[in-house]
């Protein structure tokens, strides 16, 4: 099978096709994505990622992927929850082989990652886009305490993660103030969000009552909340939870959340790819589309 392989430069090779074990799914990959993360784990030099391993479970990523949608091409003996067929969509956070490949073996329950039916009513590649920045919206939005009518703010509301949260936050019933670039704004708008700033040239009021950075990049957070309210960065670490990508699933189902793609490569484009998201200007998501 082709697959991307991580040997410093990223190159497309033959490699095996995976063998899944007797807890693991073989997963036909339909679609998968190239995130922040990819780009990060990649350049961790071993002498870092080592004792970061040992201490977060993380292992250095031979194939890169941390995102994908696909349909199960088989099972191992042991696997009950999913069948010959199902079509999935989850994570490979932890796992040394990841989903920059046309096949990937997954267990169908494991520490770090999730996996689940994909959204009835998405697409592959719009399904592969929402698990990383999804469940990380979630994460953060859920320990804010929102409650509806509240005033929350969205910095880098473009991205993937903020282009989520902004989402989320008006599902909650909140207020939505979203903080992107000028190119944005239009984007951002079509969110939900209900005020839109640009942060080339507008000032951020000092009247929150909730603020999340989904960028890591927002100066003096606090001083635009209300006493009392609460703030949360990108850089804190967050967990991935079934039940976590399932509020996520069901959004999307009912129509309440959309993927956002900004650009779609094909599996030999990874690299390009990889460029491309160093750049910091993406909107939404990364696709990695598999032509079969």
């Amino acid at each position: 099978m082709k697959a991307i392989v991580n040997r410093g430069p990223l190159r497309l090779e033959d490699v095996p096709k995976p063998v899944p074990k007797y807890d693991e799914l073989l997963v036909r990959v339909e679609a998968a994505t190239v995130t922040r993360g990819d780009v990060n784990l990649r350049k961790i030099p071993a002498i870092v990622l080592v004792p970061m391993g040992m201490i977060l479970g993380f292992k250095k990523m031979k194939v890169p992927g941390i995102e994908f949608s696909g349909t199960v091409e088989s099972t191992g003996s042991r696997v009950t929850l999913f069948k010959k067929g199902d079509e999935l969509f989850g994570t490979t956070t932890g796992l040394t082989y990841g989903a920059n490949a046309e096949y990937v073996c997954i267990p169908e329950r494991w520490k770090m990652g999730v996996v689940m039916l994909k959204p009835k009513n998405l697409s592959f590649e719009e399904s592969a886009a929402i698990p990383v920045g999804g469940m990380t919206a979630l994460y953060n939005i859920k320990r804010m305490d929102i409650r509806k009518g509240q005033k929350v703010l969205v910095y880098g509301a473009s991205g993937s993660v903020g282009s989520y949260a902004v989402q989320i936050a008006k599902n909650y019933g909140a207020e939505v103030t979203g903080v992107c670039s000028t190119n944005n704004i239009d984007l951002v708008r079509s969110l939900g969000a209900d005020h839109v700033l640009d942060y080339t040239k507008d000032a951020i009021p000092k009247e929150y009552d909730a603020i999340f950075d989904a960028v890591g990049k927002m100066k003096d957070p606090k001083k635009h909340l209300k006493k009392g309210g609460h703030f949360r960065s990108i850089r804190t670490p967050t967990k991935e939870i079934t039940e976590d990508l399932l509020f996520i699933r069901d959004l999307a189902e009912a129509g309440r959340l959309r993927a956002v793609i900004d650009k779609k490569y094909t599996l030999d484009q990874v690299p390009e790819a990889h460029r491309y998201v160093e750049q910091g200007h993406k909107r939404g998501n990364i696709v990695v589309t598999f032509v079969k």
